[in-house]
């Protein structure tokens, strides 16, 4: 029946049983993703499908990556006229249609990573099974890009699982497991990942019935009148979290189907058109560019890193958190300090962690075992890695290290998580500065996903490549930077936060300085992040950094941290903190916020940016973007700091700078680079 088709990406086998099972492989890619070409072959298949009338049709993936990632981005962004983008979008909705219209039963077979186009696909199908591996994920991401599904998700999900179920996974962009995915009704059957096909084939034949309530809910939630009740609703949840006008996407993704009824054609027409609107809009194009960000520092140091054994040293909140985080992606670690006390709090977090990030017993009980207490530092001489999480003192830290090297094994890396101390200065006296790196982590370490990756004058290249390809196993983002005091992302942080506490010590109310920062994009107000990070954590690294770069300390600071005030931790600081929220005063009536106060705050950011860049802190302005995003939440529809003074014009902002030093003074002096920008 099938016999004479070749296909580079799809594979076919018509069963005895004349059930026939369609491998998705695409040629030369360790991922499954959706280019036009793949496409094109799956519509072929289709056609001829319905042509020749197997019993049923599943489809699964070759890879062991997962099912599908998505479409090929690379290829979305190559179109670059809007009707071109249309056309795209069009003739996937159409491959897509086809095969939901195929006249046999078709099985989505699931496992791993079933991501935007991969889910729309699957929804395209008559059923959906899923395997219980914990990396089976399904989600439809696309509002992180900036647009939202296109290919017939936004179209098909409500339908199937209900107005609310449908529209929380869209305009969060969130994966789900497959048991939650069945509990939402989105696959229809789980299985263990050995008995997946077995199971899909068998779903074929028999097919299934959704409960009734899955199906009174799907249809209730979508009805003219619910649509027109429920959609305000959901602006307003999302209203909560984002701005209109820095992300429209999940804005239009409401209105769309709020006023668009009708078959799936009428709604997929009106998708369309919403989707390529969204495409060429200044967010999405700079979302888009944010994933290739991301993408390049996965893939800096490739993925032989030589890490087995990983030592920490210092049990504290950041020693201990790097070290239950590693343990979880993994590695087995050691933790030491000087006492069993100091490492039991560790331990208990650590419990929490895996508790939270792994469901089944058993994965979490080996996550467990790979963490162990260290009292002795016995675990030095298996390490591949030690991470020196220590108190900021240079001889201290000096000390160690001697010690560490008497038994560490030749080849393995030794690293820093210094926030505040020169490198060059650590590896005076050490016998393989080649092999000494620093390796800067962010708090909370379970939550922020940059690490820096501190060069010093004697390091090795292969050093730097080891650390990367670590920070990608661990599921983090590597940035290597120079080793200049603050490194990249506090030295570019500090200045803002500096201002934001020099506006308030003039007066102007922490909420009105707060809201001035989330109005250009920011995800936190900076009074507010100060006392989050602690006051006392800003006035150390303020102080280095502001004599370093010549930026006065804020009046008040110092008498706050005087009277034990140091913010969340304690319970006050510039605001009073209760059950871990801030309890912001009441703005003054007719209190008229500064014409300049957006200006002080982003500008201070942008200038020091320029800095970093025309000294070199990194090797080009991508990475330096990357790690601002990543490591500070710098806005990113904006594209980051670079692409923001680009779009905006390096000049324009510059001559802003001028007028702000002639107003406030010589730290809005603009730092050397700017002129090169504007060129």
């Amino acid at each position: 029946m099938f016999d004479g088709l070749r296909f580079r990406h799809w594979k076919h086998e018509l069963r005895d049983d004349r059930v026939l099972v369609l491998t998705f492989d695409r040629a030369e890619s360790s991922v499954n993703t959706l280019a036009q070409e793949v496409l094109g072959e799956l519509e072929r298949m289709v056609e001829r499908v319905a042509i020749e009338k197997p019993r049923a049709v599943v489809i699964r993936s070759g890879k062991e990556a997962g099912f599908i990632a998505g479409a090929d981005i690379k290829e979305f962004v190559s179109f670059d006229e809007r009707g071109s983008v249309l056309e795209a979008i069009e003739y996937g909705q159409a491959v897509f249609q086809k095969l939901a219209e195929v006249g046999v039963p078709t099985v989505a077979a699931i496992h791993g990573h079933c991501m935007g186009g991969g889910t729309e696909l699957a929804l395209a199908c008559r059923y959906r099974i899923a395997s219980t591996a914990d990396s089976t994920r399904i989600g439809l991401p696309e509002v992180k890009l900036g647009i939202y599904p296109g290919w017939g998700g936004s179209a098909r999900l409500p339908q199937l699982v209900g107005a609310p179920a449908a529209m929380d996974m869209m305009l969060t962009g969130r994966a789900l497991s497959a048991s939650a995915a069945r509990a939402m009704g989105l696959v229809d059957k789980t299985c263990e990942p050995a008995l997946l096909l077995d199971q899909a084939i068998e779903l074929a034949k028999r097919g299934t019935t959704r409960p009734i309530k899955q199906r009174a809910t799907a249809w209730a939630t979508n009805l003219w009148p619910v649509r027109q009740a429920l959609a305000p609703m959901l602006v307003k949840q999302v209203a909560r979290k984002a701005r209109k006008e820095h992300y429209p996407a999940p804005f239009t993704l409401i209105e769309t189907w709020r006023r668009t009824g009708g078959g799936v054609r009428q709604r997929l027409k009106a998708e369309a058109r919403s989707v390529t609107k969204l495409a060429s809009t200044p967010t999405a194009r700079n979302l888009i560019r944010v994933f290739f960000l991301q993408d390049r520092l996965k893939n800096l140091g490739g993925k032989d890193h030589g890490i087995k054994h990983v030592h920490v040293v210092g049990a504290g909140v950041m020693g201990g958190d790097i070290a239950a985080w590693c343990a979880l992606r993994g590695f087995d670690v050691s933790l030491q300090d000087r006492e069993m006390k100091y490492i039991s709090p560790a331990l208990d977090r650590a419990q929490k962690l895996f508790a939270k990030k792994i469901k089944r017993d058993a994965p979490r009980a080996e996550a467990s075992a790979r963490l162990k207490a260290d009292v002795e530092g016995s675990g030095v001489a298996k390490a591949d890695l030690v991470i020196e999480a220590i108190f900021e003192n240079l001889e201290a830290k000096k000390a160690l290290y001697a010690k560490v090297e008497e038994s560490l094994p030749e080849g393995s890396l030794l690293t820093t998580n210094t926030s505040s101390i020169p490198l060059n200065d650590l590896r005076v006296d050490l016998k393989q500065p080649a092999q000494f790196a620093g390796l800067h982590y962010f708090n909370p370490v379970a939550m922020m996903p940059l690490v820096e990756i501190i060069r010093h004058d004697g390091m090795d290249a292969e050093t730097e490549r080891r650390l990367a390809a670590f920070c990608k196993a661990i599921d983090k983002l590597p940035v290597p930077v120079a080793g200049t005091p603050g490194f990249l992302v506090n030295r570019i942080l500090m200045p803002y936060l500096l201002e934001a506490m020099t506006a308030f010590s003039e007066g102007i109310p922490g909420p009105v300085i707060d809201k001035t920062a989330l109005r250009f994009g920011m995800p936190m107000g900076p009074i507010e992040l100060a006392d989050t990070v602690g006051l006392d954590v800003a006035a150390s690294v303020g102080k280095i950094l502001a004599d370093f770069l010549g930026l006065p300390i804020p009046t008040g600071l110092e008498g706050k941290l005087e009277s034990g005030k140091r913010g969340r931790k304690d319970g006050e600081g510039f605001y009073v903190w209760e059950e871990g929220k801030a309890k912001k005063p009441e703005v003054p009536e007719g209190y008229v916020e500064p014409e300049d106060l957006q200006d002080r705050l982003v500008l201070a950011m942008l200038n020091e940016a320029v800095a970093c860049l025309h000294e070199g802190v990194v090797a080009d302005a991508d990475l330096l973007d990357a790690g601002v995003i990543f490591g500070t939440g710098f806005a990113p529809f904006r594209g980051g700091p670079i692409q923001h003074i680009r779009t905006v014009g390096a000049a324009s902002l510059k001559a802003r700078l001028e007028t702000l030093a002639e107003r406030h003074g010589p730290r809005f002096k603009p730092r050397p680079g700017w002129d090169e920008l504007a060129a």
